[in-house]
């Protein structure tokens, strides 16, 4: 069943974020949002996935598996770039496969090394490639190459685009250029007045 937004609205206090968002997102295929800051893209996000509740409306087909990256890294600070990806996987994914996942994005030497030692395009590679690596259905990705320099955006990018082929993606971007390179359908959410 594809994932489908009815009559969402939400609001905290007296700020309406969204209000009756309705959407079918198409099952195999990338989904762009762009819109203002502030104009509610994480929202409509935590709500699809079911994070947050929504105050009207219903969302239905995300009973399924679901990967997220999130504005934040919500990484294990402590825990190794491996054992970081190895959270979603268990045992099941070889180290050998591992590293070469990793040197795809330009984290070859990185392995071992504590998720608090990195640097901040670092870690949100890292985040990224536990979300790629994980099983899913639909993976959801809010600003998923912020704080990556051009050449390290444009790699990762690549690699993402190879990795979601055929797959239900949900991507939120400020970034024009990032929505056109991923292409699929186009939803623009305006600022509630």
């Amino acid at each position: 069943m594809p994932l489908k937004a009815e009559n969402i609205t939400k609001c905290f206090g007296e700020t309406t974020v969204l209000e009756d968002f309705s959407h079918e997102f198409a099952d195999g295929a990338v989904t762009v949002i762009m819109g203002a800051s502030g104009c509610g893209k994480s929202t409509l996000l935590a709500v699809l996935m079911g994070i947050m509740p929504p105050d009207s409306g219903t969302v239905t087909g995300n009973d399924t598996r679901l990967s997220a990256v999130f504005q934040e890294d919500r990484l294990c600070e402590n825990l190794t770039v491996l054992s970081n990806i190895r959270l979603v996987l268990g045992k099941k994914a070889g180290r050998e496969m591992l590293i070469s996942e990793l040197a795809e994005v330009g984290l070859e030497g990185c392995a071992e090394k504590p998720v608090r030692e990195l640097s901040g395009g670092m870690k949100r590679r890292t985040a990224l490639l536990r979300a790629l690596l994980a099983e899913y259905d639909v993976l959801f990705l809010d600003e998923p190459f912020k704080g990556l320099d051009e050449d390290t955006k444009r790699t990762v990018m690549e690699y993402t685009k190879r990795m979601t082929e055929g797959k239900t993606v949900i991507l939120v971007t400020h970034d024009r250029e990032e929505a056109e390179f991923f292409g699929g359908e186009l939803i623009e959410l305006q600022k509630n007045a």
